[in-house]
C-alpha cells in the first residue's frame, strides 16, 4: 500500500523516531490492517532520512510517497485516494 506523509508541526499521524518530527499520513486504504502494515514502512522511511542529515531538515519539506514513487506526490494514488488537499502538498 501507498501513503503520503507531510511534515506537520500540530498534529501527526507518526513521529519519526529520530528527531520527534511529525508527520500526517494519506493512507490509499482504510484497512487497519493494512495501515498497521505500511505504518512500519514509514517509520522505517524516516529513520533511513537521518542518513544524510540531522534533526526535521533530513526529512522533505514537501509531501513524500512511502514506498517512493516517481511523480508528484499530490497526484499519487494515496494523495488522492486518501483525501490530501492539492494545496497542502
Amino acid at each position: 500500500m501507498q501513503v503520503l506523509c507531510k511534515a506537520s508541526n500540530t498534529v501527526s499521524d507518526v513521529r519519526c523516531e529520530i528527531c520527534g518530527q511529525g508527520f500526517l499520513v494519506y493512507w490509499s486504504r482504510p484497512s487497519q490492517s493494512e495501515q498497521d502494515a505500511t505504518r512500519l514502512q514509514v517509520i522505517e522511511a524516516l529513520e533511513a532520512h537521518h542518513t544524510t542529515s540531522d534533526g526535521p531538515d533530513a526529512h522533505p519539506r514537501a509531501g513524500f510517497n512511502v514506498p517512493d514513487w516517481p511523480g508528484l506526490a499530490r497526484f499519487s494514488g494515496a494523495a488522492l485516494l486518501g483525501g490530501a488537499e492539492s494545496w497542502s502538498v
